[in-house]
């Protein structure tokens, strides 16, 4: 291992808390480890990956965090791919074959890979040694960035007969690591947590009301602005604070950047590029920011709004200072942007008849279910993300079992004329291609490929023409470059295993289990605020929130260490809801949903979404967004404006 370390890495040592990770793993137990951010906890994998048998699977929830380990790996000469949704069918090919012959060590992946049922039937070909899980606390749902379908990942060890897994977060409470612990059945002497306090980081709460702030912002920054570059990651929550701060810090001298999930991908890689090269040297971000940034001279990290957990925050204060140099991080934000963060919570909660919807549908479809998650997304006014969380649960109790997923939709384009490709083949062959030009639409250079039409023709001709010998066919044209295919609306397939259910007792307890979470979410939420107005050590606060009790009881670097405990500054006052009337604001909206609502009850939740600003797939559906009433209420808390309308909605029956 040490020599590997050397020769292949060009370390001398390990650092805190690798070497009992790879020990763990090349002895070949399964392990885990929690280090902050930058502390090195890829090598936890790499290393071993060069000792270990077989192919190394490794699952990442960002395509940027892929990317910069496969750059890392090429350049100590560590055959590493990816499969990603942005490959041709050709490159994915590519790294297969690469994989098979055993000529590729790493393989990195999304968890939703592993619902394609070719790469499922590939990957049970390939002998694995290790299944590594990056971000694993997207696994456990008590902790932050929750993922359903990392809920899968135990099941997936035991299918694909994984022997290992190695669990990496940055992240993690102590009901955390115990819920990963628990699932991957890991001992608790191979959990290694290095602790989370940072030596270098200056930790200052200094709220400003939301008015002042920009200014206040822009003072702070030309302070420390001299010579030498001051690179600085902002932070925001919403897309158009980006751009509005960007702009005003340009007016007031200081060149900086927007950044956020509503530029196209284009431009956020140069965005980032410039920023890693030192071309730019202010970014002004939402959350969309920072996943797989490893910048080591990343001087400032400001928080201009409340970030969304204590564990985001951890992670977005990580990356500055990597370099081991003082860093500042701070925190300007008061009470003003809780409203924002409680309602993000508030409209991923689906509602109990909209779970109640999706029940129905699995027990009308027979054994059989097959659904499209936009379609059931609309149907349900479930937002796909919880409609996914729904799905998972309904897996968990034993309802329903994933089978494969396709794609309902095929189109393609001759890249021959239709003679030539009919001509290549004879006999049954020959008919079964004329058969699929013949039940196809074309448009002027695209044909749509009608699956039901093509069954009758096959029927009336006497031909196979199966769904899976005619994409089997296609793919085949594809890699002798006679078409091109494009395919849409993936289907999913499930096989339902208790049609017996009682519908309104699982309604029921799911619309709980949900509550549950929201609970959580918002408990969450207020011990933040609680940790930022500490009057103890900042730095001792956050390292005891991940179990952590070897930092100083004073760090010497935080506000209140210095003597200056925060006090948020609260929102500004509203004026209170009792003494209106919900319909002064819900009449142009109550008038559309009867019209053309698809039978959607106007609840309290449906309501308070609407005034809240919530967006929903119903309200998508219905231009909500045009209605004069529409976010009227958007800094009122949400919870206060569900109350207000309770005796004015209808009741979320389920029926």
């Amino acid at each position: 291992m040490d020599e590997t370390l050397q020769r292949v890495f060009g370390y001398p040592d390990f650092r805190p808390g690798q070497r009992p990770v790879i020990e763990a793993v090349v002895a070949g137990r399964s392990a885990a480890a929690i280090f902050p951010t930058g502390s090195g906890k890829s090598l936890c994998y790499q290393l071993p990956a060069l000792h270990l048998p077989h192919l190394t699977l490794v699952i990442s929830p960002l395509l940027a965090l892929m990317q910069d380990q496969l750059a890392f790996l090429e350049r100590h000469g560590i055959r590493a791919a990816s499969i990603d949704s942005g490959q041709s069918r050709e490159e994915a090919a590519a790294v297969m074959a690469g994989v098979e012959r055993g000529e590729i060590r790493i393989l990195m992946i999304s968890v939703e890979r592993l619902k394609n049922e070719r790469f499922r039937a590939f990957i049970r070909r390939v002998p694995i040694s290790l299944m590594v899980v990056d971000e694993a606390h997207c696994i456990s749902e008590w902790g932050h960035n929750f993922r359903p379908d990392y809920l899968k990942l135990p099941d997936y060890q035991r299918e694909f007969a994984i022997p290992q897994a190695l669990l990496l977060t940055a992240t993690a409470t102590p009901r955390v690591i115990d819920d990963m612990r628990e699932r991957f059945a890991i001992e608790a002497s191979d959990v290694t947590a290095t602790g989370f306090y940072r030596e270098n980081l200056d930790l200052t709460v200094a709220p400003v009301p939301a008015d002042t702030r920009p200014r206040a912002l822009a003072t702070w920054l030309k302070e420390r602005r001299g010579d030498a570059p001051f690179p600085t990651i902002v932070y925001v929550t919403l897309q158009q604070t980006a751009e509005r701060l960007a702009a005003y810090l340009g007016k007031a001298g200081i060149a900086a950047t927007a950044y956020h999930a509503g530029l196209d991908a284009e431009r956020r890689e140069a965005i980032q590029r410039d920023f890693m090269a030192g071309h730019s040297d202010c970014i002004v971000a939402t959350i969309a920011f920072g996943m797989g940034i490893d910048k080591a001279d990343i001087r400032a990290v400001v928080h201009f709004d409340l970030p969304k957990s204590i564990e985001n925050y951890s992670q977005e204060i990580g990356r500055a200072g990597r370099d081991g140099k003082p860093s500042e991080c701070l925190m300007l934000a008061g009470r003003d942007t809780l409203g924002v963060l409680e309602t993000f919570v508030y409209g991923d909660t689906p509602e109990r008849h909209g779970i109640r919807r999706v029940i129905d549908e699995l027990r009308a479809a027979g054994p059989r279910w097959e659904l499209t998650l936009n379609a059931l997304s609309q149907h349900a006014n479930i937002r796909p993300l919880p409609l996914k969380t729904l799905l998972v649960q309904l897996e968990l109790r034993g309802i329903i079992r994933p089978r494969h997923a396709y794609f309902a939709d095929y189109r393609f384009k001759l890249l021959c004329e239709p003679e030539s490709l009919v001509a290549r083949f004879q006999g049954e062959r020959q008919a079964f291609v004329q058969a699929i030009l013949d039940a196809s639409r074309k448009a002027r250079t695209w044909h749509e490929l009608d699956f039901a039409s093509l069954e009758a023709l096959g029927r009336e001709r006497g031909l196979d023409t199966t769904r899976s010998r005619v994409i089997t066919a296609l793919d085949y044209f594809v890699d002798k470059g006679w078409l091109e295919l494009q395919s849409r609306q993936l289907t999913e397939v499930y096989e339902v295993e208790q049609p017996g259910l009682d519908p309104q007792a699982l309604s029921d307890e799911l619309h709980g289990y949900f509550r549950d979470k929201e609970a959580a979410e918002i408990t969450r939420l207020h011990a933040m605020l609680e940790l930022f107005e500490s009057e103890r050590c900042l730095s001792r606060r956050l390292a005891e929130w991940f179990g952590d009790d070897r930092a100083p009881e004073q760090c010497g670097h935080c506000s209140a260490c210095r003597g200056q405990p925060a006090r948020l500054p609260p929102a500004a006052e509203r004026a209170p809801l009792t003494g209106r009337h919900p319909d002064e604001l819900l009449g142009e909206f109550r008038t559309r949903l009867a019209d053309q609502g698809d039978g959607h009850p106007a609840t309290p939740d449906l309501l308070a979404r609407f005034l809240c600003g919530i967006a929903t797939p119903l309200f998508t559906r219905l231009k909500a967004r045009q209605l004069s009433g529409f976010g009227a209420l958007e800094g009122t808390p949400y919870a206060e404006v569900r109350e207000w309308l309770a005796p004015h909605g209808a009741s979320d029956s389920a029926q």
